[in-house]
């Protein structure tokens, strides 16, 4: 399980602007990769009350990771998209990953 800080840029000084909250599994038995269901709540800002939905396989070694998004509340109910995410750094207790999220939303 995870909740953790839901920040703008990946710095540790940057503004939070919600949650990341979700669950992951061992997804591989060859390399370290994960099932995530992921949830951006957000508690700030033009998207204060909403959150996005991602489900997918993250290979943390992999430069970059392509998961979907499959839905999401407030501004973002029915989104469609994908999410880019790419590891910042990684060490036995955290790692900074960054998410880039490319999203259709009514």
């Amino acid at each position: 399980m995870m909740d953790d800080p839901l920040t703008a840029r990946p710095e540790s000084n940057s503004e939070v602007v919600g949650r990341a909250q979700g669950i992951y599994a061992s997804a591989s038995q060859s390399e370290v990769g994960f099932l995530m269901v992921l949830n951006f709540a957000f508690t700030r800002g033009k998207y204060n009350g909403s959150n996005l939905s991602v489900l997918g396989r993250n290979t943390i070694e992999s430069a970059v990771r392509e998961m979907p998004v499959v839905g999401g509340s407030g501004l973002f109910r029915f989104a469609r998209g994908y999410a880019q995410a790419s590891t910042h750094s990684i060490n036995a207790l955290e790692a900074i990953v960054e998410y880039n999220v490319y999203v259709f939303h009514y």
